[in-house]
């Protein structure tokens, strides 16, 4: 994983608002009336246009945006076998009976009206049956389309997200495992299938875990003590899936998910940086940019940072549709620098733009315009870094 030698590279976190054509294509391929062909020629050209406008506002490591999934979860449900759909019922939303809801509950009542969420659309799955990784096909198409959108484009590295073992746990409900464990290490023997091969085929691959942070909000019985016993176990299920695999080819990301709200209920950094840090990885991607996490640069200077790892924090946030001044961006990659060294800053965002196709939070013109300023941002930082 290359460091930030001479300048301060940029990244974002995966996932891009898709173009409408894509989505009504997308809408087409569900209910079988685009062909297989039709809809990767959709997906192809989507993707290339993608890594087209992240190479022109300046980022470095690019992604695919995540446009040939339907969401950054439930991707995998055609690549894992051992699921069934479950019934469907009517679900509440994804903050409902957390600490957020208990302290706002008027404001996610008006949100829940206002705002669709995608993914109370998405079908849960059960397991049923013994997992295995099934989606190779699947997944040569997504490196394939990648690898042909960068030819022809100067970029860094590029890097592939992958859903973390306790993300598909907390998701699809067990009936077949006998305990949660056995459950979680069938998740992550099957996963480490996606993950070597993304690495094998040249590519950084990132592995995406909110849950690692969010579960503290979204279990109010639960005192920091207890989620932090809760998240050492699911950072050992994910080593385990990342086994024999070179750390410095891979990126973790944790996150709060998309809460456009007040968020007063996050677990903070310091209450999880440790078990975060035990993660096998070279490079750690985190919320750094909102109002809620943005004063908690500081817990780098009493963290200490090995040396041959780097930081992603989030210098652009989508959790407010204000773009951010480049200016504001720079300040934020230098308090970073100040703490481990420019070299070990990759200047990235809080979370993923779409997390699930169709996504509303943020459009996409202003997350264009983000990434813009995050590119502008890392120039201004890298000219008074590296003078």
């Amino acid at each position: 994983m290359r460091r930030s030698d001479g300048r301060i590279l940029t990244t974002h976190v995966g996932s891009l608002p898709r173009p409408e054509p894509l989505l009504e294509a997308l809408r087409e391929y569900q209910v079988g009336d685009l062909s297989d062909e039709e809809w990767r020629a959709q997906v192809d050209e989507a993707v290339a246009e993608a890594i087209r406008k992240q190479v022109e506002r300046g980022i470095d490591v690019v992604a695919d945006g995540e446009l040939g999934k339907p969401s950054f979860l439930t991707y995998v449900d055609e690549r894992l076998s051992g699921f069934e759909r479950a019934p469907a019922t009517e679900r509440d939303g994804p903050w409902s009976g957390s600490r957020e809801e208990q302290s706002f509950p008027e404001y996610y009542a008006w949100q829940a009206r206002t705002t669709a969420s995608p993914a109370l659309a998405a079908r849960r799955r059960v397991c049923r049956g013994p997992i295995e990784y099934v989606g190779y096909d699947e997944l040569q198409a997504d490196l394939d389309t990648l690898r042909a959108a960068l030819a022809g484009v100067e970029v860094a590295e590029a890097f592939v997200p992958a859903i973390s073992p306790s993300n598909v746990a907390n998701w699809h409900l067990n009936e077949y495992y006998d305990s949660e464990d056995d459950y979680l290490e069938a998740l992550a023997d099957a996963l480490h299938e996606e993950y070597r091969t993304i690495i094998e085929a040249g590519f950084l691959l990132q592995v995406d875990d909110p849950a690692l942070v969010t579960h503290y909000a979204l279990t109010p019985g639960s005192s920091v003590r207890d989620c932090r016993a809760w998240a050492a176990v699911r950072v050992d299920v994910l080593n385990q899936a990342l086994e024999g695999l070179p750390p410095d080819r891979i990126r973790f990301h944790t996150c709060y998910s998309i809460n456009m709200g007040p968020r007063v209920h996050d677990m903070e950094l310091r209450d999880i940086v440790d078990l975060m840090l035990r993660v096998e990885a070279g490079a750690y991607s985190f919320e750094a940019a909102n109002p809620r996490h943005e004063h908690e640069w500081q817990v780098w200077a009493d963290v200490k940072l090995p040396d041959d790892k780097l930081l992603i924090p989030g210098v652009i946030t989508h959790s407010s549709v204000l773009v951010e001044h480049p200016e504001l961006v720079a300040q934020r990659i230098e308090r970073f620098a100040s703490v481990v060294g420019p070299e070990r800053v990759i200047a990235g965002a809080d979370c993923g733009f779409a997390t699930f196709a169709g996504s509303q939070e943020i459009h996409g013109s202003i997350a264009w315009a983000k990434l813009e300023a995050l590119g502008q941002g890392a120039r201004i930082a890298s000219e008074r870094l590296f003078r």
